[in-house]
Parts: structure tokens; C-alpha cells; sequence
């Protein structure tokens, strides 16, 4: 162990070999700076760019802090949207596998109440919510606080955007003032000062870098007029031939017509949005990681909190109005060493935005014209990765084994065939090659995971 980079802080030797299990070999700078502080107990501020590795650095905090033999709410995570807070307890879920009989809840809108209150009547260790509906159970009385050990702001900054402020200060006054308060942000705004010095004692403060290193993104700006935006977006998938790739929209109904367009040329799409339901989100999202769809068109909403490995490129359909967002947006390729491509289309009325992004980056915008790009009218973007829906999850005690265990065994599929394995409480998929979808298929209509028949279907 005295090898592995985690051996140098204070966390159990289960919970380090649980961190190699995971791939977790070395620690971020994130993770490095504020990871002694949170362990000493210390509350901690923090900058931190989308994709840092900020949540194993308050995940293995706050599992620290938990007596998993005391039943009550030790730690709360408060993030701004559905989708992060199901990235957070995913997460959080694994760093906890060397833990024994922690609980963790997810409190968040698109799930019935009904069926959190009956989640709740055992209690639990970690609660992962928005503050909306967390105030909500607060209201009810369907949740307590007064134990709480660990409580985490996570993308402060976007909760305040969404006018959270006040839910926030509500759901701290139930909270014990012993408690240890961890605030992430990506950028600090002077709300973010404020909060922190009402809320937090004497924080530990930690920033990160929070651009990409020069000549990792390559960012290209194509001028238009508003009636050419598909003709170029479908331009730039022809030239660049990304193999996967996040269009960035305003709205939700440019969303859908834009993964229309692309799913009409051959380039695979779907869009997430709020009108959604939360089951078709998650379905969304899961296609999305597991790449059986390799095109993502989001709002900046929905996109919130995307933990992506590998994007080759990022798609501005059009520009937004803060350069922040624009840099959050393209922050999400270029990761881990890799190059990634920035590719943005304005009209000239949008000008004054590529300004301010230039101003914000403090350098120049490359600009090129569309017809400069080689188009290949033959070019498609398929995968030859499915997923298959199951219709049992978490709360029916199946875990990523057994579903492998099945597939490998009794159905005589090989492991290089399958990929990725998401449980949700209800339901569980798994993403599988094209080539062996038959055989996953006919082996699930009339076989069985964990002695117990389920049904599937492709989605």
C-alpha cells in the first residue's frame, strides 16, 4: 500500500484498496489540497472546474466522518439539479463499497415523495437532494438533521443562479452548528463570499486551475446567419468527425429539433432537457456514458454535473451570453491528457459575445469560414453499442454482478461484449455490442439474474 498516492492521507486500508479497485491511483490536485483539510474536520471552500475529481475529494470526507452503526442523517450534499445528484450518489455509492451498511438516499424532483417517505421510515446515512424538495421533506418532517456530521454545497454558484439562496439558509438553521461545512464552486461570485462567511468557520480555502492548459482545446468560431446553423452544424460533424460529441442549445425545443436534424443525417442524437421525465433523463444520460449514442444535444441545465471520461468535442449551436458558461461548456472535453475541439457558430448579432469571451480568455477568438471545411457527405455516426433495460434495480438487491455473472454464464456472452452496468433503485441497464444483443436478449427473456426472472428490452 505504501505505494498508492491515498496511503499518504489518513483513510482505512479497505477503503484504499476500494480506490485502486475504482482506478483511483493517484489524486487530482483537487483532491490533494483539500482532502488533509476536510479529514482534520476542517470547513473548506473550494474552486474547482466541473470534472476535478471534487466529488471523491468531500465523498471520502464525509464517508470518514460516518458511524454506519448509528441510523441517523450523517451527511448531506446539496447540488443544484436532478442529474448531478444522481452522478453524486452514483459516486459516492462506489467510494462507499468498504463500508458496510451505509445508506444513501437520493431527495430530488421526477421521483414520487411518496416513495422517498417509505425510502426514509429506515433512515439513512448520506442524503445526495436538491434543496427544493429537501426543504420539502424538511417541511413534512419526513427528514431530520439534528445529527448531521458533514454538510456539502456542491456548485454553490449554480444554486444561487437558480434564486436557491433562501432554501439553502432554511435547510442550514436545522443543521448543528458543530458541523462541517464544505463548499465547491466553480466560479466565486460575491454571493458565494457571502454564503460562506455566514455559514462556514474559519474555511480553508483551495483553488485549482481552472483552464485548460493553452493548445489543449482547439477552439474555432464559424460566422453564420441565422438561417445556416444546421448547414454549418452538419458541416463541422462532416469535417471534424468527432466520435462523440455535446451540442450546446438554448432551449428545449431547439434541443429536439436539433437531434432530429443530426438523427435524420445519420449522426446518432438524443436531447435532454427539463420537460423530460426523470426516467427518460436517466435513460438519456446512461445511452449517453455508456456510449450507445454518441451525441448529446443539452441545455446548460441539463447538462449540469456530466461526469465524462472522453468527449472528443463540444458544439456551441449557438453563443452564450456569459463567458463563464461558455468556458464551463468547453471544459468538458480536453480532459485526462487528451485534445479536444471547441467549436462554436455565430451570427453577427452575437458578436458582442465572442468579444466578451475573448476579453474573459484574454486572447484573440480564431474565426474561420464554414465552406473552408472538407465536408464528407458519406460521413455517419453510429455505435455498435445498445443497452438493455432491466426491469429490477437497487431496491430489489441486484448489483452489477450479478447481471455480469448472468450474461457471462448462463447466456455465454464474453466480457469484452459487455460494457457498463447502471443500477437505479428501480430498474438497472446494460450497455452490450450490437453483436451479441440476440443472444443477451434471448437469454433474458427466459433465463434468470439472481434466481429471479426479469424483464428487458432494448432502449
Amino acid at each position: 500500500m505504501a505505494n498508492h498516492i491515498f496511503s499518504s492521507i489518513k483513510i482505512p486500508v479497505a477503503q484504499i484498496k476500494n480506490l485502486q479497485s475504482l482506478g483511483l491511483n493517484t489524486m487530482t490536485p483537487i483532491q490533494e489540497q483539500s482532502l488533509p483539510h476536510i479529514l482534520k474536520g476542517k470547513d473548506i471552500i473550494a474552486r474547482a472546474k466541473t470534472g476535478s475529481g471534487k466529488t471523491a475529494a468531500f465523498g471520502i470526507g464525509l464517508l470518514n466522518n460516518i458511524n454506519p452503526h448509528i441510523s441517523n442523517v450523517q451527511a448531506l450534499v446539496l447540488c443544484p439539479t436532478r442529474e448531478l445528484a444522481n452522478q453524486i450518489g452514483r459516486e459516492i455509492r462506489k467510494l462507499a463499497r468498504s463500508v458496510h451498511n451505509i445508506k444513501l438516499v437520493l431527495l430530488c424532483g421526477g421521483i414520487t415523495i411518496s416513495s422517498q417517505i417509505s425510502s426514509m421510515k429506515h433512515s439513512a446515512h448520506i442524503i445526495v437532494g436538491t434543496p427544493g424538495r429537501i426543504q420539502d421533506h424538511l417541511h413534512r418532517k419526513t427528514l431530520k438533521l439534528h445529527n448531521l456530521k458533514t454538510l456539502v454545497l456542491d456548485e454553490a454558484d449554480r444554486m444561487l443562479d437558480m434564486g436557491f439562496v433562501e432554501i439553502i439558509y432554511n435547510i442550514i438553521s436545522q443543521t448543528p452548528k458543530s458541523r462541517q461545512t464544505l463548499l465547491f464552486s466553480a466560479t466565486y461570485p460575491v454571493g458565494i463570499n457571502k454564503i460562506s462567511h455566514s455559514i462556514q468557520k474559519n474555511p480553508i480555502s483551495v483553488e485549482v486551475e481552472l483552464e485548460h492548459k493553452t493548445g489543449v482545446i482547439e477552439q474555432i468560431f464559424y460566422q453564420a446567419n441565422k438561417y445556416d446553423r444546421n448547414e454549418i452544424l452538419l458541416a463541422i460533424f462532416e469535417h471534424f468527425q468527432p466520435k462523440t460529441a455535446i451540442v450546446f442549445c438554448y432551449t428545449k425545443k431547439q434541443c429536439d429539433k436539433i437531434a432530429l436534424f443530426l438523427r435524420a443525417h445519420r449522426i446518432q442524437a438524443l436531447a435532454i432537457h427539463s420537460d423530460l421525465t426523470q426516467s427518460e433523463r436517466d435513460q438519456v444520460l446512461v445511452r449517453f456514458t455508456n456510449n450507445s449514442c454518441l451525441v448529446l444535444v443539452a441545455t446548460d441545465v441539463a447538462a449540469r454535473g456530466l461526469d465524462i471520461k472522453s468527449l472528443h468535442a463540444v458544439i456551441n449551436y449557438e453563443l452564450p451570453r456569459d463567458p463563464k458558461i461558455y468556458t464551463h461548456r468547453i471544459g468538458r472535453t480536453g480532459r485526462a491528457g487528451e485534445q479536444g475541439r471547441a467549436l462554436s457558430i455565430f451570427t453577427t448579432s452575437e458578436q458582442v459575445r465572442m468579444h466578451a469571451i475573448e476579453y474573459y480568455q484574454n486572447k484573440p477568438c480564431c474565426c474561420d469560414v464554414y465552406e473552408s471545411l472538407e465536408r464528407n457527405p458519406n460521413f455517419k455516426l453510429q455505435s455498435n453499442i445498445v443497452t438493455i433495460q432491466l426491469d429490477a434495480g437497487r431496491k430489489h438487491k441486484i448489483r452489477p454482478g450479478d447481471i455480469l455473472g448472468a450474461l457471462t454464464g448462463d447466456a455465454g456472452l464474453i466480457c469484452s461484449h459487455i460494457g457498463n452496468i447502471d443500477i437505479f433503485d428501480m430498474s438497472a441497464y446494460v450497455a452490450v455490442n450490437k453483436i451479441a444483443l440476440r443472444q443477451a436478449m434471448n437469454y433474458l427473456e427466459h433465463g434468470k439474474v439472481k434466481g429471479r426472472t426479469i424483464r428487458a428490452r432494448r432502449i
